[in-house]
This record gives structure tokens, C-alpha cells and sequence, in this order.
């Protein structure tokens, strides 16, 4: 089990606790917000302080709020007028460049304790400075700047004029996990909370090879019999990372420091799930495929509810 932040064990668990709840009334007003804000940045790790991205909360939602912006309202109009482009070799390298990320992030959780001091039931964050927990600080860290990168998905869709493959479930996505994750990173970065991380990029290194494949064109189609098994694949991850965090919920004990980090992911898995076993019943159990879509970043449109 690690190490809670040099034995300041109290100040750290009462910290999201003395967050205050105020009404709906006073929630409206400024004052109110920026008292939540500075009580949250309490509850910061300093070992986070010096990455990018990490001073505070402002800039990376400057750039998720102009993601946004840019794939439901500027790019549409800009791309209105022009042709699509088609940007092959760009996702080509984009999409091998994530695999190889991917697979790096994913090892490194498993060496950040995973695969040593984590017992993979109620594991905290350790808050120390030994070398394991700097290194599960760095890959956290890490695993939240490859979703800034994955925005570029979206943007590929904008500029080869596939606007249908930008759907809300997408947008919404795409934007609220690095949201999320942020002060994921910010507060807790490590522990339990972890898993789903860790599970999550293990997927993408699977998905972004389908796609890496599917953009080299006719030549790698013979390779890719597996893209009917994206779904169940999307559906195990989900099954995992829920069995996972349930835990918390039925050990007679857990002093993982943050539990609402534990409901949100709880939330986010089961919410997923429904969703996708819902695109697995209609596409597959009933045989009505969903209306195929022209193809983007070379992949149909199977792949349009993808979670990332």
C-alpha cells in the first residue's frame, strides 16, 4: 500500500471534504466558484507543479473550449467551401505514432506498481518522492497529455469533411475525459483511480493499429479481419474497469484517499457500457447494421461511437 503525501494523512483526506456545498443559490454566484476553486487547488500534488499543463486549470480549458468551438463551428465553415482533404500519410504517422504512446504509457503504468507494490484492489495514492511513485506521477501525467493529442481524431474528421462521424457522444467525450482527468492528475495521481487509465490505453493500442492499418489502404485489408471484434473489445474494457473500481464498494475497508474519484469512474465504466452494449444489440443481436458511413481516418463507420 503507498504512502499518504510524508504522513499528512489527515490533511489530505480532509481536504475534498471541506469543500463546501452550498445551495443552488449560492452556487450562481462568482464569490461561491472561485471559494470551490481555491479550495480544490488545496488539494493539489506539488510533484505535478512543473509539468505543462499543470499550473492550473485555465489553459487546458482554453484549449479544450476552443476544440469545441473549432469542430462544431469554425471548421465546418471553413471546410463549408473547399474539398475534403485527404491526409493519408498524416494518419498514417498519427495513428502508428499513437500505437507506439499508447504502448509506452501502458508499460509504464505496470512498472509505476502495477506489476509490483499495487495489490490491485484498495491501492492509494502514494504521495512520496521514491522512485516508483515519481514515475506513476510521470505516466499519469502522461496518459492525460495523449488525450490532448487524441483531439486531433476529431479535427481529421473536420478536414476530410466527415462531419457525421462528429457526433455529440464524441464531442462530449473527447472533451470532458481530459477535463476530468486533469484533476485526476492534479489531486490523486496514481493509485486505484489508475486502473482504468492503464486498461484504457492498452484499447487504444489495439484501435489506433486498426486504424494505422486501415489508412495504408487495399494493401492491409487482408489484416483486418478483427474490426468486427472493436466493439467487444470497447465492451470488455468497460466490464474490467467496472468490476475493478466495484471493489471499493465492498471491501470492508479502503483508505484510497479520494472516493469521488472512485463514483465518477464507477459512473463513467457502467455509463459506457449501457451505450455500447446498446450499438452491440442493434448492430449484431438484431442484424440491423447502422447505416454505413463513408469512411474516415480509414475507418467505417462501426467505429463512430468509439470510446477513446
Amino acid at each position: 500500500m503507498g504512502q499518504v503525501w510524508d504522513g499528512d494523512t489527515d490533511r489530505m483526506c480532509a481536504c475534498l471534504t471541506s469543500i463546501p456545498h452550498p445551495s443552488l443559490q449560492s452556487l450562481a454566484r462568482m464569490e461561491a466558484i472561485v471559494n470551490l476553486y481555491h479550495e480544490m487547488m488545496k488539494c493539489a500534488d506539488p510533484r505535478v507543479q512543473g509539468y505543462p499543463l499543470m499550473e492550473s486549470p485555465l489553459l487546458m480549458t482554453s484549449i479544450l473550449l476552443t476544440y469545441v468551438y473549432f469542430v462544431l463551428s469554425l471548421g465546418p465553415r471553413i471546410m463549408a467551401n473547399r474539398k475534403p482533404f485527404q491526409l493519408r500519410g498524416f494518419m498514417i504517422a498519427y495513428n502508428f505514432s499513437l500505437v507506439a504512446l499508447s504502448l509506452y504509457i501502458v508499460y509504464e503504468f505496470l512498472m509505476s506498481g502495477w506489476l509490483s507494490t499495487y495489490t490491485w484492489r484498495c491501492d492509494p495514492v502514494d504521495y512520496s518522492n521514491s522512485p516508483e511513485a515519481i514515475r506513476m506521477v510521470r505516466v499519469a501525467w502522461l496518459f492525460l497529455f495523449s488525450k490532448f493529442i487524441e483531439l486531433i481524431d476529431t479535427v481529421i474528421f473536420i478536414l476530410r469533411k466527415k462531419d457525421g462521424q462528429v457526433t455529440f457522444l464524441h464531442v462530449f467525450h473527447h472533451s470532458v475525459l481530459p477535463w476530468s482527468w486533469w484533476w485526476g492528475v492534479k489531486i490523486a495521481p496514481g493509485g486505484m483511480g489508475s486502473f482504468h487509465a492503464m486498461v484504457n490505453s492498452s484499447v487504444h493500442v489495439i484501435m489506433y493499429l486498426y486504424y494505422g492499418l486501415s489508412a495504408l489502404g487495399p494493401v492491409a485489408q487482408p489484416y483486418l479481419w478483427w474490426k468486427k471484434h472493436m466493439t467487444a473489445i470497447q465492451l470488455i474494457q468497460f466490464v474490467l474497469v467496472s468490476l475493478h473500481i466495484s471493489q471499493y464498494y465492498f471491501l470492508p475497508s479502503c483508505n484510497y484517499q479520494y472516493p469521488v474519484i472512485i463514483h465518477l469512474i464507477w459512473m463513467y465504466g457502467t455509463i459506457f457500457f449501457i451505450l455500447f452494449s446498446n450499438f452491440w444489440y442493434h448492430s449484431y443481436t438484431k442484424g440491423k447494421r447502422l447505416p454505413r458511413a463513408p469512411q474516415q481516418n480509414g475507418v467505417p463507420s462501426i467505429a463512430k461511437v468509439k470510446a477513446n
